[in-house]
């Protein structure tokens, strides 16, 4: 089967080494790729806005699966588009991906179908949240309804700080994704990423993991599309898996049915886990990333046969087998993230650090030079750790970062910090 992979990031990279390890996958596609995804299929020039143009390259070139990896063009119906040319895609229509496209869509579907979520107000005027935030007071959570690549949640400590969102948000600071604000309750809890498979009716769970949103160290600065993550996530027990498939994922598939638009595709419940049990913090419609970068190499079975099943409705009668181990990514992002990153550094010594033992690097933002592979996005590098224990995977991946030569870069040096501490204190 050929297969075309949308996307060039640290995800599609990571994705890209699994599709790539199938026996079902006899040539892999990647639109447009990065210079690590060079290694598993062959990246290909095509304009992902364009759906007719896509379409014509599967048909052309007998496309038998589209892997759509970013939500961007989820959001604009690639997936309808593709599906209505006679193509077997991997991800959810444009009516379902509303579930990340608008986060106002997520949290009125809590409120219709009892989702554990945070209390919430939406708004579109600056006028009316700025009321909303003095009557409720501070702390708050500010958010813009749309897709701002991980940049448009406001954890506001203060009024200050929640007014000055509002403001930044409502005056453009973050396009059309800012024109209505959604406003919410601050929960108190342990955050973690959960996954499931869904082919609109069943939900075949994958595994848990952990980001790390903040820029700084001890979760300090600005929030990022994300700096590091690690799998399985220990306040993920087993129960609390349990707990997030029938008051969660369950639900939400349901009530998707119901509203006449079943979602098809990987479902990434961003959780708090708080006193009284999980709350959906806000849904996600593909791959996170980095966690894609953790969960890929701890899936011990052949992805591409689950991938298709979810197309085809029929992931009860898949099972998955996953690895003890755990894993652990570091994200190597180009000064000036998550602001302006400064890009066009030379970076060196890549194979170096990935031909240690248990380490794996993926790219994200790099390209390839005449002569050497340079920065040329704001996260650039993700290095992956393995290990018994994420004590383990955490210095496996350190020592990768330390063997790549690359001054202009920088990381987080604490990523998995809370299970560290767990393993720690015994």
């Amino acid at each position: 089967m050929k297969i075309l992979l949308i996307g060039s990031g640290g995800r599609e990279h990571a994705l890209a080494w699994a599709i790539s390890a199938s026996p079902l996958c006899d040539r892999l596609f990647i639109a447009p790729g990065n210079p690590g995804t060079t290694q598993c299929g062959d990246n290909v020039v095509l304009d992902i806005a364009d759906h007719g143009a896509v379409a014509s390259f599967c048909t052309l070139q007998g496309i038998g699966l589209v892997v759509v990896g970013p939500e961007g063009p989820l959001v604009a119906g690639l997936a309808d588009d593709l599906a209505a040319a006679g193509l077997k895609v991997f991800g959810p229509s444009k009516a379902a991906a509303q579930l990340e496209g608008s986060k106002a869509f997520t949290k009125e579907l809590c409120a219709e179908f009892g989702i554990p979520t945070a209390g919430f107000g939406r708004f579109a005027d600056a006028a009316s949240a700025k009321a909303h935030v003095a009557a409720k007071g501070a702390p708050i959570v500010i958010k813009a309804d749309g897709l701002a690549a991980g940049k448009g949640v406001v954890m506001a400590e203060t009024l200050a700080q929640a007014n000055e969102a509002i403001d930044m948000m409502f005056g453009g600071g973050l396009g059309a994704a800012g024109a209505e604000v959604v406003i919410e309750e601050w929960m108190i809890g342990e955050e973690a990423s959960f996954f499931a498979l869904c082919d609109g009716t069943n939900a075949l769970p994958l595994a848990s993991a952990q980001d790390h949103k903040r820029v700084g160290d001890g979760d300090t600065g600005p929030n990022t599309g994300g700096m590091g993550a690690y799998s399985p996530a220990p306040v993920m027990t087993p129960a609390m898996e349990a707990r997030v498939m029938k008051e969660i994922i369950a639900p939400t598939l349901a009530g998707m049915i119901k509203r006449g638009t079943p979602f098809q595709g990987v479902l990434f419940a961003g959780l708090m886990i708080t006193a009284q049990g999980p709350k959906l913090i806000e849904y996600n419609v593909r791959f996170g990333d980095p966690e894609c970068e953790v969960l890929m190499p701890r899936l011990r079975s052949d992805i591409v046969p689950a991938l298709l099943a979810a197309c085809d409705g029929v992931l009860d009668n898949i099972t998955l087998r996953w690895s003890d181990e755990a894993a652990l990514t570091v994200v190597l992002a180009a000064r000036g993230y998550p602001g302006k990153p400064e890009t066009g550094s030379v970076i060196r010594n890549i194979d170096k650090a990935a031909a240690l033992d248990d380490v794996l690097v993926f790219h994200a933002g790099t390209k390839q030079s005449a002569t050497d592979i340079v920065a040329s996005g704001g996260r650039v590098l993700n290095v992956v750790g393995l290990g018994k224990t994420v004590s383990e995977a955490q210095a496996r991946a350190y020592r990768g970062v330390d063997a790549i030569d690359w001054p202009e870069g920088f990381c987080r040096r604490d990523i998995g910090w809370q299970a560290v501490k767990r393993e720690r204190e015994g």
